[in-house]
Parts: C-alpha cells; structure tokens; sequence
C-alpha cells in the first residue's frame, strides 16, 4: 500500500468505527416485548424479549425474590403485588431522564391503580438522596432502596447486564414478564405496550 493510501484507509476506519458507536447508541433506549414484533418510533425494530432471562425464566417469580426496605421504613416483597400489573422501574436520583418519565409514572399510577396497574419504583442510589428526589416529585407510589453495593447484580438478574437506567420491567398479572424498556419511557410506548395488559 503506498503512503498516498494510508490517511484515507485512516479515515474509512475510522467512520466505520463512529457508525458502529452510533447504531450501539441507537438501540440503547430500545423496547423489548415477549413474542412480537413492532417498530420504535424511528422505524427500526425492537429487540424481542423472548429470550429468557439469566435464570433461564421470563416469569418474574421464578427469579429470586426483590425483599428491600422502602422509603416508608418497611420491608417489602415484590411478591406482595402479585396479580396486579406491576411496573417496576429502576431509576437513581442524579438520572434526568428517571426523572422525567417519573413525572408520568405518577400520573399513571392516579389513573390506572384502581384497575391494577402498581409502579414499584427500586432506586439504585444512596437512601437521602432518594428520599430528596421523592418527596421534590411527590412520588405517589412505593420506591425500594437497593443497597448500591447489589444493584449491578440486581440489574443483571432482570435483564440489564448493560446498567442502563432508567429501566423498566412490566410483569402481567400472571407474572410474566411482558416488557423490558431500556431508556426512558413514553406515553406513546406506556400505552401501545403497557395499557392492554391492564
């Protein structure tokens, strides 16, 4: 290869490395929903969530259970909302768009609790500062303390090997898990995916 070739060699590796970044970036905040296939708002393709989870399952009480103190002081068992709708949102206080999407999780929770539909929040930061957040957004809905320490763990186990937060997982009354929502979430995609199973 002459010297004359080399910087433009350079420079188409070197798009084809930002491309790659791109669509990696691009399917970050993507939706993943068991046995179907639609397309996010950009037109692509959603990953599917029919694979199963690391334990081998896509029901969420065959995981091991979620049992973490509230903000309100007591233990909670995730199990304790079985047979609702249960969105259970991962989130941290230092993340804008947790925040955000939390200002619909609380208009979501007014509407559709009377019909089933329970948001568990599971905040993976320190106690005061989830405390600070929750109470500045008048959160109306449970939010759990995991122990900083575990959330890498916990959010492997529920299919987010990546950390992404804000993360959300939708489990149908009979606890499937029906939707895994990376990034944040919509009111388009709220009720495209999660209003039917309600």
């Amino acid at each position: 290869m002459t010297t004359q070739h080399k910087p433009v060699v350079v420079f188409a590796l070197l798009l084809a490395l930002i491309g790659t970044a791109y669509a990696g970036y691009q399917t970050s905040g993507k939706a993943e929903k068991s046995g179907t296939s639609t397309t996010t708002a950009n037109g692509e393709k959603p990953h599917t969530a029919t694979m199963a989870l690391p334990a081998k399952t896509n029901n969420a009480w065959d995981l091991p259970p979620i049992i973490l103190q509230g903000l309100d002081g007591k233990q909670h068992n995730l199990a304790d909302w079985k047979g609702q709708v249960i969105m259970l949102n991962f989130w941290a206080s230092w993340c804008a768009p947790c925040q955000y999407e939390i200002k619909d999780f609380i208009s979501y929770q007014e509407k559709y609790a009377p019909k089933g539909l329970q948001i568990i929040g599971l905040g993976l930061d320190e106690e005061p500062k989830l405390q600070n957040a929750s109470r500045t957004l008048s959160v109306n809905y449970p939010v759990l303390i995991s122990d900083p320490a575990n959330s890498d763990a916990l959010l492997e186990a529920w299919g987010n090997p990546q950390r992404i937060v804000p993360y959300t997982v939708v489990i149908a009354r009979d606890g499937r898990i029906a939707y895994i929502h990376r990034g944040q979430l919509d009111p388009e995609t709220f009720n495209e995916f999660v209003v039917p199973l309600i």
